[in-house]
């Protein structure tokens, strides 16, 4: 049977792959186990300075795969909280927390927990044919895998709402245009420029990329004086880093820096 999940690290460069193309990679239980031991294995590797995450086919990812999980009136109604406890939750706060950069190719369709996955990582690059959908209402669903928490953040609240409240399909070029997602290219050249993007990332200094990250998204919470005292703090952990000593060193001598990522 195909692994439902493709993990390849080389480079620095930990490429995952959603690989149920003949369901659009939709989530069924066996996909979810596999990706959330992907993220584990990623962050138990030393050599791995950048993620990349994308999916097999003509889809990024349709969401849950509903045939996964029927109904049965016998029993009652599903539990999607617990399912989101068990897996989404764990592969969302996984992409935010890591501290390295996490940049994800949307290669077609990103539909509900898809979508939301796609715009948990950090920098987020589309082909132009791809599509972004909160297809949450039409089932009667409130937005997970952080949707709630990240599209008001990227598009505004009323935009966010009536995303998610509509459930209009929304293109990669409108997804740039709103602040969404980072930037769109053409579907022949999209997964090359992408994994040339990971590649660059893999060889900056991905320490203090992560304290970047870390900074930015506490920065969402915080009024100005206490992210004053963030920057400050992270700045210190910065100065304190080999990375930061070779950087000095390459401006000072006009050589090229070759970073370690510590």
């Amino acid at each position: 049977m195909e692994q439902s999940i493709i993990l390849d690290i080389n480079k620095g460069v930990a490429q995952i792959t959603l690989n149920r193309p003949q369901s659009l990679n939709s989530f069924n239980t066996e996909m979810q186990e596999s990706l959330l031991s992907a993220l584990k294995t990623i962050t138990r590797d030393d050599s791995v300075r950048c993620v990349l995450i994308t999916g097999n086919g003509r889809g990024f990812c349709a969401g849950q795969d509903l045939s996964d999980r029927q109904q049965d009136d016998s029993s009652g109604p599903p539990d999607l909280g617990d399912t989101l406890e068990k897996y989404y939750n764990k592969v969302i706060r996984g992409i935010q927390t890591m501290d390295m950069p996490v940049v994800c190719a949307v290669n077609g369709v990103a539909a509900g927990a898809g979508a939301n996955i796609a715009l948990a990582c950090d920098i987020v690059i589309a082909a132009e044919s791809a599509s972004f959908i909160q297809a949450f209402c039409r089932l009667g669903l409130v937005p997970d895998a952080g949707g709630t928490w990240m599209l008001p953040r990227l598009v505004g609240m009323a935009k966010a709402k009536a995303l998610s409240m509509l459930g209009d399909k929304v293109s990669a070029t409108d997804a740039e245009r709103m602040g969404m997602i980072y930037a769109v290219k053409p579907d022949d050249e999209f997964l090359h420029h992408t994994q040339e993007l990971a590649r660059h990332l893999a060889t900056q200094p991905t320490y203090g990329l992560g304290l970047i990250k870390r900074a930015l998204n506490e920065s969402l919470d915080n009024d100005l004086d206490t992210q004053l005292d963030v920057e400050r703090d992270y700045q210190r952990l910065a100065a304190r880093s080999e990375d930061y000593k070779i950087g000095v060193n390459a401006f000072l001598n006009k050589t090229k820096p070759v970073f370690k990522g510590r």
